[in-house]
């Protein structure tokens, strides 16, 4: 899987570009969003998430901590602590991958 090229190729699209179908037990989600574009603030009490870059710079704030998060970094969310997700780039993608749990519903917010 190409992850800089897919996100390079979304055409503009925001949100959840790319999903892996292919396990029972892991999701794996390509994230793309514009600058000032991102998650808004919410705790996931269901599983611990790696947030990993694939282009552009983002923060990750972490119970009031910001972690940034570009190419080739890594951050691990744990389970129930508040979150929230902004690129600061033009355009910023990310992988997150977590155990399976049910349908993940991101939608692009602009700040």
């Amino acid at each position: 899987m190409d992850l800089a090229g897919t996100a390079a190729d979304a055409g503009g699209r925001t949100g959840v570009i790319w999903t892996l179908l292919e396990s029972d037990d892991l999701n794996a989600n390509l994230v793309r969003f514009e600058a000032g574009e991102g998650v808004d603030e919410h705790i996931n009490d269901e599983v611990d998430v790696i947030f990993v870059g694939v282009s552009g710079t983002g923060s990750i704030l972490t119970n009031g901590e910001e972690r940034r998060l570009s190419a080739g970094t890594l951050v691990l969310a744990r389970r129930g602590a508040r979150r929230s997700v902004l690129s600061r780039s033009e355009v910023f993608s990310y992988l997150t991958i977590h155990r399976r749990r049910g349908p993940l519903q991101i939608e692009s917010k602009a700040r």
